[in-house]
């Protein structure tokens, strides 16, 4: 192997590397011990979106012993298949801002998203935390969602919100 081949191959190599998406920031779990409440975050791509202004579809449970570890979280799943699929591609799945509230990251911080109150926006799960949240979050979802992308960078490193989701209690997972 000559110098240059050696030099364009290790060059391929760093650029593979760099390229590679770095785990996110610390992932939300409440007193469920789940990552998302123990909501199947796989299960809310299949769901039929109601129109902004309108409540979304509950979300669907997941089972306590049908699992997967990411981010140093555990998520539940209602199926196996939802579970592999999850496996397969993990980062497509998970709720943005490591599931924290999305028009909360947009004002700059990091507080709890509830499983209940989602939307899904050009293939990525967003949650926020109250009704009233969502409102001024759909005022206006990209200026949003360009102010929350801006201000991710700064917060993500911070540890994960330990508040609770105002007036909410998991039923999920399952047994």
């Amino acid at each position: 192997m000559t110098r240059f081949s050696l030099a364009a191959a290790l060059a391929a190599s760093l650029t593979a590397a760099l390229s590679v998406p770095a785990l996110a920031g610390e992932q939300f779990v409440d007193g469920t011990g789940f990552a998302v409440s123990g909501y199947d975050v796989v299960a809310y791509f299949s769901l039929d979106q109601a129109p902004v202004g309108h409540s979304q579809p509950a979300p669907v449970p997941g089972k306590a012993d049908i699992t997967a570890e990411y981010n140093g979280a555990t998520f539940a799943f209602s199926t196996e298949a939802n579970r592999d699929a999850f496996l397969a591609d993990p980062a497509h799945y998970v709720p943005q801002y490591d599931g924290h509230c999305a028009y909360g990251v947009s004002k700059g911080g990091k507080v709890p998203g509830n499983p209940n109150l989602w939307r899904i926006v050009d293939d990525k799960l967003y949650l926020n935390i109250t009704p009233v949240v969502v409102g001024f979050w759909e005022e206006d979802i990209p200026a949003n969602l360009d102010l929350a992308e801006g201000n991710w960078v700064s917060i993500e490193p911070a540890p994960a919100s330990t508040n609770p989701i105002p007036k909410f209690t998991s039923p999920a997972p399952l047994n």
